[in-house]
């Protein structure tokens, strides 16, 4: 079950990189849901969640306008993996102290999760970062704030159907992949038949 936690909290941050970040803080402290392991309870510090939660803003906002949004992707390349890394290292109970000695920690596996939920958030991420340009230029802009709200509503989404149900998250994150998937290659087919119709 943490797997499915992991892969939905995962997905989530490719989508949004702060929201599940907050909520996982947000959880662990003031709930009896969440329980983070001792090396990742820096989630639930006060500072840390204002920081995220400012940062969520300014993420919420600029990925609502248009060409400002394919900037704010570009930057949240590196970002997003990062959140994605660190959520499904938590949500999968990883323990990680710190590295003072980065051959043990090498050769404990404790940073296999977190690989994971780098790939599996670059991935997402990387995805919205391809279709986001094609959808504004398609509908001249009016795309962006319609997108960037179905991507947050389902962050949300993710993060808590991942704590609740971590089965039914697995089936939230195959429904995601497969509408990006579609939105790409409908994407690509566009594409291909402006190209054939173009005279030669």
């Amino acid at each position: 079950m943490e797997v499915l936690t992991g892969l939905g909290l995962a997905t989530a941050a490719g989508l949004n990189a702060y929201i599940p970040l907050l909520a996982l803080g947000l959880l662990s402290r003031f709930t009896d849901l969440v329980t983070l392991p001792h090396g990742w309870a820096w989630l639930e510090n006060g500072w840390v969640m204002a920081i995220v939660a400012v940062l969520l803003v300014v993420e919420i906002v600029a990925d609502k306008v248009p060409a400002l949004d394919t900037v704010n992707d570009a930057v949240q390349t590196f970002v997003r993996p990062t959140s994605g890394g660190i959520v499904f290292g938590s949500g999968t109970a990883a323990q990680t102290s710190a590295v003072t000695d980065p051959g043990a920690f090498a050769q404990s596996g404790q940073w296999i999760p977190v690989l994971i939920g780098v790939v599996v958030a670059l991935g997402v991420s990387l995805t919205k970062s391809t279709v986001r340009p094609a959808a504004n230029v398609a509908t001249a802009g009016v795309a962006a704030p319609v997108l960037s709200t179905v991507e947050d509503a389902a962050s949300v989404g993710l993060v808590f159907l991942a704590i609740l149900v971590p089965v039914l998250a697995l089936v939230a994150v195959a429904a995601v992949v497969w509408a990006m998937w579609r939105l790409r290659r409908r994407r690509r087919e566009r594409r291909d038949s402006s190209h054939g119709s173009q005279p030669g």
